[in-house]
Protein backbone atom coordinates (compact mmCIF):
# COMPACT_ATOMS: atom_id res chain seq x y z
CA UNK A 1 0.00 0.00 0.00
CA UNK A 2 1.25 3.53 -0.84
CA UNK A 3 0.04 6.66 1.35
CA UNK A 4 0.92 10.08 -0.04
CA UNK A 5 1.60 12.58 2.80
CA UNK A 6 1.40 16.31 2.98
CA UNK A 7 5.05 17.03 4.94
CA UNK A 8 4.31 20.83 5.89
CA UNK A 9 1.00 20.22 6.48
CA UNK A 10 0.00 21.17 10.53
CA UNK A 11 1.91 23.35 13.25
CA UNK A 12 4.77 20.56 13.62
CA UNK A 13 5.69 19.99 10.29
CA UNK A 14 7.81 18.83 9.43
CA UNK A 15 9.65 17.01 12.06
CA UNK A 16 6.56 15.61 13.79
CA UNK A 17 4.95 14.59 10.27
CA UNK A 18 8.07 12.89 9.08
CA UNK A 19 8.65 10.89 12.17
CA UNK A 20 5.17 10.06 12.39
CA UNK A 21 5.63 8.63 9.26
CA UNK A 22 8.86 6.95 10.44
CA UNK A 23 7.14 5.13 13.15
CA UNK A 24 4.37 3.65 10.48
CA UNK A 25 6.56 2.39 8.43
CA UNK A 26 8.76 0.56 11.29
CA UNK A 27 5.40 -0.68 12.33
CA UNK A 28 3.23 -1.83 8.53
CA UNK A 29 4.90 -4.10 6.54
CA UNK A 30 4.90 -3.39 3.12
CA UNK A 31 3.68 0.26 3.73
CA UNK A 32 5.11 2.23 1.05
CA UNK A 33 4.92 6.52 1.72
CA UNK A 34 5.61 9.38 -0.35
CA UNK A 35 6.34 12.75 1.04
CA UNK A 36 5.48 15.90 -0.86
CA UNK A 37 7.18 19.26 -0.11
CA UNK A 38 10.19 20.93 -0.13
CA UNK A 39 13.37 17.45 -0.79
CA UNK A 40 16.08 19.78 0.68
CA UNK A 41 13.89 21.15 3.71
CA UNK A 42 12.35 17.38 4.19
CA UNK A 43 16.05 15.87 3.98
CA UNK A 44 17.32 19.00 6.60
CA UNK A 45 14.84 17.86 9.03
CA UNK A 46 15.41 14.38 8.79
CA UNK A 47 19.24 14.49 9.24
CA UNK A 48 18.72 17.23 12.42
CA UNK A 49 16.96 15.21 14.09
CA UNK A 50 17.93 11.49 12.95
CA UNK A 51 14.85 10.38 11.78
CA UNK A 52 15.36 8.06 8.89
CA UNK A 53 13.43 8.38 5.72
CA UNK A 54 15.67 5.97 3.63
CA UNK A 55 12.50 3.66 3.61
CA UNK A 56 10.08 6.73 2.28
CA UNK A 57 10.47 8.50 -1.22
CA UNK A 58 10.17 11.96 -1.93
CA UNK A 59 8.06 14.18 -4.13
CA UNK A 60 9.35 17.55 -4.62
CA UNK A 61 7.45 20.80 -4.94
CA UNK A 62 8.54 24.51 -4.49
CA UNK A 63 6.35 25.20 -1.25
CA UNK A 64 3.26 24.85 0.38
CA UNK A 65 0.07 26.13 2.79
CA UNK A 66 -0.45 27.68 5.95
CA UNK A 67 -3.65 27.81 7.96
CA UNK A 68 -4.20 30.88 7.39
CA UNK A 69 -4.33 30.70 3.61
CA UNK A 70 -7.61 30.98 1.58
CA UNK A 71 -9.29 27.69 0.87
CA UNK A 72 -9.00 28.30 -2.51
CA UNK A 73 -5.50 28.63 -3.22
CA UNK A 74 -5.23 24.86 -3.00
CA UNK A 75 -6.32 25.37 -6.97
CA UNK A 76 -4.50 28.56 -6.96
CA UNK A 77 -0.69 27.40 -6.03
CA UNK A 78 -0.59 24.33 -7.82
CA UNK A 79 3.00 23.87 -6.69
CA UNK A 80 2.09 23.40 -2.80
CA UNK A 81 2.39 20.26 -1.41
CA UNK A 82 -0.97 19.76 -0.51
CA UNK A 83 -2.38 20.37 -4.13
CA UNK A 84 0.47 18.00 -5.58
CA UNK A 85 -0.85 15.34 -3.49
CA UNK A 86 -4.25 15.30 -3.79
CA UNK A 87 -3.43 15.54 -7.44
CA UNK A 88 -1.02 12.00 -7.29
CA UNK A 89 -3.72 10.93 -5.55
CA UNK A 90 -6.62 11.13 -8.44
CA UNK A 91 -4.04 9.92 -11.01
CA UNK A 92 -3.38 6.20 -9.63
CA UNK A 93 0.08 7.57 -7.91
CA UNK A 94 -1.29 6.06 -4.30
CA UNK A 95 -4.21 5.03 -2.40
CA UNK A 96 -4.67 7.45 -0.11
CA UNK A 97 -3.43 11.07 0.80
CA UNK A 98 -3.35 12.35 4.48
CA UNK A 99 -2.56 16.38 5.50
CA UNK A 100 -2.08 18.35 8.84
CA UNK A 101 -2.90 21.32 6.91
CA UNK A 102 -5.55 23.75 6.47
CA UNK A 103 -8.49 21.89 6.37
CA UNK A 104 -10.67 24.20 4.33
CA UNK A 105 -7.92 23.73 1.25
CA UNK A 106 -8.12 20.04 2.16
CA UNK A 107 -12.10 20.06 1.78
CA UNK A 108 -11.92 22.15 -1.44
CA UNK A 109 -8.19 19.96 -2.90
CA UNK A 110 -10.24 17.03 -2.15
CA UNK A 111 -13.49 18.16 -3.69
CA UNK A 112 -11.58 19.82 -7.45
CA UNK A 113 -9.09 17.23 -7.89
CA UNK A 114 -10.01 13.92 -6.55
CA UNK A 115 -13.61 14.23 -6.91
CA UNK A 116 -16.68 12.96 -5.24
CA UNK A 117 -18.19 9.13 -5.10
CA UNK A 118 -20.44 8.40 -7.60
CA UNK A 119 -24.04 9.93 -6.32
CA UNK A 120 -22.22 12.15 -3.56
CA UNK A 121 -23.39 15.18 -3.47
CA UNK A 122 -21.09 16.91 -0.80
CA UNK A 123 -17.79 15.51 0.92
CA UNK A 124 -18.23 15.80 4.62
CA UNK A 125 -15.62 16.28 7.24
CA UNK A 126 -16.31 13.55 9.93
CA UNK A 127 -13.97 13.88 13.08
CA UNK A 128 -13.99 10.69 15.09
CA UNK A 129 -14.49 12.19 19.09
CA UNK A 130 -14.64 10.74 22.57
CA UNK A 131 -17.79 9.53 24.39
CA UNK A 132 -18.56 7.82 27.54
CA UNK A 133 -17.89 4.82 26.36
CA UNK A 134 -16.08 4.64 23.36
CA UNK A 135 -16.16 6.86 20.08
CA UNK A 136 -18.40 8.70 18.14
CA UNK A 137 -18.52 9.70 14.71
CA UNK A 138 -19.72 13.80 14.20
CA UNK A 139 -20.77 14.53 10.06
CA UNK A 140 -20.37 17.22 8.89
CA UNK A 141 -17.99 19.06 11.08
CA UNK A 142 -17.89 22.39 9.24
CA UNK A 143 -17.28 21.47 5.51
CA UNK A 144 -21.04 22.38 4.23
CA UNK A 145 -22.35 25.14 5.82
CA UNK A 146 -25.47 24.98 4.05
CA UNK A 147 -27.32 20.99 3.78
CA UNK A 148 -30.31 19.95 2.06
CA UNK A 149 -32.19 17.00 3.38
CA UNK A 150 -30.70 14.52 0.85
CA UNK A 151 -27.18 15.54 2.03
CA UNK A 152 -27.77 14.73 5.95
CA UNK A 153 -29.19 11.30 4.47
CA UNK A 154 -25.75 10.86 2.61
CA UNK A 155 -23.83 11.98 5.61
CA UNK A 156 -25.56 9.12 7.99
CA UNK A 157 -24.75 6.36 5.10
CA UNK A 158 -21.33 7.55 5.05
CA UNK A 159 -20.65 7.52 9.17
CA UNK A 160 -22.04 4.41 9.19
CA UNK A 161 -20.28 2.69 6.99
CA UNK A 162 -16.92 3.63 7.72
CA UNK A 163 -17.84 3.29 11.55
CA UNK A 164 -18.63 -0.09 10.75
CA UNK A 165 -15.36 -0.96 8.36
CA UNK A 166 -13.39 1.09 10.28
CA UNK A 167 -13.66 1.17 13.77
CA UNK A 168 -15.76 -1.97 14.51
CA UNK A 169 -19.20 -0.93 15.35
CA UNK A 170 -21.76 -3.47 14.95
CA UNK A 171 -24.67 -2.09 13.43
CA UNK A 172 -23.83 1.85 14.71
CA UNK A 173 -26.39 3.80 15.73
CA UNK A 174 -27.32 7.22 13.66
CA UNK A 175 -28.80 9.96 15.44
CA UNK A 176 -29.65 13.33 14.07
CA UNK A 177 -28.45 16.44 16.13
CA UNK A 178 -31.58 18.52 16.87
CA UNK A 179 -32.95 20.52 19.56
CA UNK A 180 -35.08 17.64 21.27
CA UNK A 181 -35.34 13.85 20.91
CA UNK A 182 -39.00 14.25 19.86
CA UNK A 183 -40.08 13.19 16.23
CA UNK A 184 -41.68 16.77 15.48
CA UNK A 185 -38.65 19.26 17.06
CA UNK A 186 -36.68 21.12 14.71
CA UNK A 187 -36.64 23.19 11.75
CA UNK A 188 -37.58 21.83 8.59
CA UNK A 189 -34.01 20.73 7.20
CA UNK A 190 -34.61 18.34 10.45
CA UNK A 191 -38.05 17.59 9.62
CA UNK A 192 -37.24 16.38 5.94
CA UNK A 193 -33.59 14.91 7.11
CA UNK A 194 -35.46 12.96 9.74
CA UNK A 195 -37.82 11.55 7.73
CA UNK A 196 -35.55 10.69 4.71
CA UNK A 197 -33.61 8.93 7.11
CA UNK A 198 -36.14 6.39 8.54
CA UNK A 199 -36.33 5.50 5.08
CA UNK A 200 -32.41 4.90 4.83
CA UNK A 201 -30.96 1.10 4.95
CA UNK A 202 -28.72 2.29 8.32
CA UNK A 203 -29.31 2.13 12.35
CA UNK A 204 -31.43 5.20 12.19
CA UNK A 205 -32.09 6.15 15.97
CA UNK A 206 -34.08 9.49 16.00
CA UNK A 207 -33.34 12.70 17.16
CA UNK A 208 -30.49 13.47 19.56
CA UNK A 209 -29.82 16.02 21.47
CA UNK A 210 -27.01 17.65 22.92
CA UNK A 211 -26.88 16.36 26.36
CA UNK A 212 -26.97 13.06 25.04
CA UNK A 213 -24.18 13.34 22.60
CA UNK A 214 -21.13 12.70 25.48
CA UNK A 215 -23.04 10.01 27.08
CA UNK A 216 -23.25 7.34 24.00
CA UNK A 217 -26.43 8.66 22.80
CA UNK A 218 -25.36 7.15 19.28
CA UNK A 219 -22.58 6.39 17.16
CA UNK A 220 -22.67 8.70 13.84
CA UNK A 221 -23.92 12.29 14.78
CA UNK A 222 -25.62 13.72 11.75
CA UNK A 223 -25.26 17.14 11.01
CA UNK A 224 -25.11 20.11 8.75
CA UNK A 225 -21.78 21.86 8.90
CA UNK A 226 -22.89 24.98 10.50
CA UNK A 227 -24.28 23.25 13.76
CA UNK A 228 -21.74 20.05 13.05
CA UNK A 229 -18.84 23.00 14.01
CA UNK A 230 -20.52 24.05 17.09
CA UNK A 231 -20.96 21.04 18.49
CA UNK A 232 -17.21 19.91 17.65
CA UNK A 233 -15.33 23.50 19.01
CA UNK A 234 -17.83 23.35 22.11
CA UNK A 235 -17.01 20.39 23.09
CA UNK A 236 -12.93 20.26 21.96
CA UNK A 237 -13.24 23.92 24.60
CA UNK A 238 -15.26 22.16 27.43
CA UNK A 239 -13.14 19.09 27.77
CA UNK A 240 -9.99 21.38 27.77
CA UNK A 241 -11.57 23.53 30.06
CA UNK A 242 -12.68 20.64 32.68
CA UNK A 243 -9.40 18.74 32.15
CA UNK A 244 -7.69 22.26 33.41
CA UNK A 245 -9.92 22.54 36.29
CA UNK A 246 -9.46 19.11 37.73
CA UNK A 247 -5.38 19.13 37.11
CA UNK A 248 -5.68 23.27 38.73
CA UNK A 249 -7.88 21.25 41.98
CA UNK A 250 -4.68 18.17 41.68
CA UNK A 251 -2.18 21.17 42.48
CA UNK A 252 -3.79 23.26 45.06
CA UNK A 253 -1.95 21.94 47.98
CA UNK A 254 0.15 18.87 49.51
CA UNK A 255 -2.55 16.97 50.43
CA UNK A 256 -4.32 17.22 47.04
CA UNK A 257 -1.15 16.51 45.62
CA UNK A 258 -0.68 13.68 47.70
CA UNK A 259 -4.60 12.24 46.41
CA UNK A 260 -3.78 12.61 42.81
CA UNK A 261 -0.51 9.88 43.35
CA UNK A 262 -3.21 7.84 44.73
CA UNK A 263 -5.11 7.71 41.74
CA UNK A 264 -2.72 8.37 39.17
CA UNK A 265 -3.78 5.23 37.19
CA UNK A 266 -6.93 6.37 36.93
CA UNK A 267 -6.05 9.95 35.78
CA UNK A 268 -3.53 8.33 32.96
CA UNK A 269 -6.26 6.45 32.03
CA UNK A 270 -8.93 9.21 31.59
CA UNK A 271 -6.67 11.61 29.67
CA UNK A 272 -6.03 8.60 27.44
CA UNK A 273 -9.62 8.13 27.00
CA UNK A 274 -10.07 11.66 25.65
CA UNK A 275 -6.83 12.04 23.55
CA UNK A 276 -7.64 12.95 20.21
CA UNK A 277 -4.44 11.39 18.82
CA UNK A 278 -5.53 7.77 19.16
CA UNK A 279 -8.26 8.60 16.40
CA UNK A 280 -5.76 10.95 14.03
CA UNK A 281 -7.92 12.89 12.64
CA UNK A 282 -10.89 13.23 10.80
CA UNK A 283 -11.60 11.28 7.08
CA UNK A 284 -13.13 13.47 4.22
CA UNK A 285 -15.70 11.17 3.41
CA UNK A 286 -17.16 11.60 -0.06
CA UNK A 287 -14.41 11.89 -1.95
CA UNK A 288 -13.78 9.15 -4.75
CA UNK A 289 -10.49 8.29 -3.04
CA UNK A 290 -9.38 7.83 0.65
CA UNK A 291 -8.48 11.48 2.44
CA UNK A 292 -7.50 11.94 5.88
CA UNK A 293 -7.57 15.10 7.67
CA UNK A 294 -5.01 14.82 10.71
CA UNK A 295 -5.28 17.37 13.74
CA UNK A 296 -3.29 20.18 13.07
CA UNK A 297 -1.40 20.52 16.35
CA UNK A 298 -0.11 16.78 14.79
CA UNK A 299 2.27 14.56 16.77
CA UNK A 300 4.48 11.83 15.86
CA UNK A 301 1.78 9.76 18.13
CA UNK A 302 -0.94 11.29 15.91
CA UNK A 303 0.86 11.08 12.55
CA UNK A 304 1.39 7.63 13.19
CA UNK A 305 -2.41 6.94 14.14
CA UNK A 306 -3.85 8.60 11.35
CA UNK A 307 -1.87 6.18 9.34
CA UNK A 308 -3.08 3.03 10.85
CA UNK A 309 -6.79 4.27 10.53
CA UNK A 310 -6.19 5.11 7.10
CA UNK A 311 -4.87 1.89 6.05
CA UNK A 312 -7.70 0.39 7.47
CA UNK A 313 -10.04 3.06 5.52
CA UNK A 314 -8.20 1.49 2.17
CA UNK A 315 -8.72 -2.14 3.20
CA UNK A 316 -12.46 -2.04 4.47
CA UNK A 317 -13.32 -0.99 0.56
CA UNK A 318 -15.59 2.03 2.67
CA UNK A 319 -15.70 4.07 -0.92
CA UNK A 320 -17.29 1.03 -2.46
CA UNK A 321 -19.87 0.12 0.13
CA UNK A 322 -20.94 4.00 -0.02
CA UNK A 323 -20.95 4.19 -3.80
CA UNK A 324 -22.78 0.86 -3.58
CA UNK A 325 -25.62 1.79 -1.05
CA UNK A 326 -26.68 5.67 -2.64
CA UNK A 327 -26.82 3.59 -6.16
CA UNK A 328 -28.92 1.17 -4.75
CA UNK A 329 -30.75 4.07 -3.40
CA UNK A 330 -31.09 6.59 -6.52
CA UNK A 331 -32.66 3.36 -8.20
CA UNK A 332 -35.28 2.97 -6.23
CA UNK A 333 -36.24 6.91 -6.43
Amino acid sequence: MKIIVDAFGGDNAPVEIIKGCAAAVDENEGLEIVLVGPQDKIEAAASENGIDISRMTIENCAGFLTMEDEALEVRKRKDCSMAVGLKMLASGGGDAFLSAGNSGALITGATLFVKRIKGIMRPAFSPIMPKSPGMFMLIDAGANVECKPEMLRQFGIMGSVYMERVMKIDKPRIGLANVGTEDHKGDSLRHEAFALLKETPVNFVGNVEGTQIPFDGCDVVVADGFTGNLILKMYEGAAAAIMGRVKSIYKKNLWNKLSALMIAGDLKKLKGEVNSDVYGGAPILGAAKPVFKVHGNATAVTMRYAIGHTINYVNTHVIEEIERTVSQLDGKE
